[in-house]
């Protein structure tokens, strides 16, 4: 399992500042896109997408009501995948298609409350399924754990696509998800939102580490 640090920032400034902090313990990054509708929260405008420079790589994850409008205004040659909700408004396989004739790997994310049964068909056609394990909107939302049995079954039906958790993830539950068959789950305000960055996302590899090395053992 791996971890991907996940920034979600309200203005410019602060998308920057953790992205430059990002820089310093990872080469892969989530950035969250909220539109203000899709969700109650609006984030710093997408277009600066265009502009940042980093060595890093990473995912979008769009909170929108209309994704394909977002992905139009975005261009970045370190873009590798592209999440968007299932719940929004669009028609599921010509957004994937829009993506992947980009070169861009596509997924959908998940809201709590969707059943597998909703999703299945699409799910066929992405890459990436992300789970949340919280409500979406902003850091810090309470952890759902019943979004762990869904998983375990998405794990048994979606046998060859990546799987992912993002939202509530902590020391305390992180073998949950290893357990669950996750293949990465996403760390916002955990990793960013107290003390040093850095340090909090090496004390998450070192636990996953050690839990990685105790299902060998076993």
């Amino acid at each position: 399992m791996k971890i991907v640090p996940s920034i979600l920032a309200d203005n410019t400034d602060d998308f920057l500042i953790r992205l430059k902090q990002a820089e310093s313990f990872s080469d892969y990054v989530q950035i969250d896109l909220m539109d203000g509708i899709f969700v109650s929260s609006r984030s710093f405008p997408e277009e600066e997408i265009n502009d940042i420079i980093t060595p890093l790589s990473f995912e979008l994850h769009l909170m929108v009501k209309n994704p394909s409008e977002f992905i139009s205004r975005i261009d970045n040659p370190h873009l590798k995948k592209v999440l968007f909700h299932f719940e929004s408004d669009v028609e599921h396989l010509n957004l994937i298609n829009q993506i992947k004739q980009r070169g861009i790997a596509a997924g959908i994310a998940i809201k709590p409350e969707t059943q597998i049964e909703e999703f299945r068909a699409v799910g066929e056609k992405v890459d990436t399924l992300l789970f949340l394990t919280v409500d979406p909107c902003c850091y810090g939302r309470p952890f759902k754990p019943e979004v762990l049995e869904k998983i375990e079954k998405a794990r048994q039906i979606f046998k060859d696509k990546s799987i992912a958790a993002d939202g509530g993830v902590s020391l305390d539950n992180l073998k949950l998800f290893l357990d669950a068959g996750v293949d990465y789950v996403c760390i916002g305000s955990r990793i960013f939102l107290s003390g040093n960055p850095e340090k909090n996302y090496e004390v998450f590899m070192k636990t996953l580490a050690q839990l990685e090395s105790q299902v060998v053992r076993q």
